[in-house]
């Protein structure tokens, strides 16, 4: 099942149009990314990088900015797996605001590597589970 987690839109994320700045999106992805490691797997993201020496680099990233999201708002950001391959995993995120309108949907696709070397690897097996079982609905 998807993950949701919110957070509200704060000051240094608004340009002067009084919306969230385009590349905030990307970095708030990012921090909903990392709180997700442990709804989703059980382990937390400094365990899994510090730790277990893994990695997940972004190689591919899309999305569409659908409505705008302004100061105050609260982000719902819905998050899950598309796929798990051998050595990438796609995720898709969706954040509404306190409405319920969706204001982003994204895809992004990481791929596992070894945090000593930065070479690619393959994502390991009880990773690769946990976050198959992540899924839309």
């Amino acid at each position: 099942m998807a993950v949701v987690l919110q957070r509200r839109v704060d000051f240094p994320m608004i340009d002067l149009a009084k919306v969230v700045f385009y590349p905030e999106y990307f970095d708030l992805a990012h921090r909903f990314f990392e709180e997700s490691w442990e709804l989703i797997c059980g382990i937390d993201y400094p365990t899994i990088t510090q730790e277990m020496h893994l990695g997940f680099p972004a190689v591919r990233t899309e999305s569409d900015h659908i409505s705008p999201l302004r100061y105050g708002d609260q982000i719902q950001c819905k998050i899950w797996i598309e796929s798990v391959g051998n050595s990438s995993i796609t995720w898709r995120y969706q954040f509404s605001n306190q409405k319920g309108i969706l204001c982003w949907d994204a895809k992004v696709v990481t791929v596992c590597v070894n945090m000593k070397t930065f070479e690619k690897q393959s994502v390991p097996a009880e990773i690769a589970e946990r976050l198959q079982n992540c899924t839309e609905h």
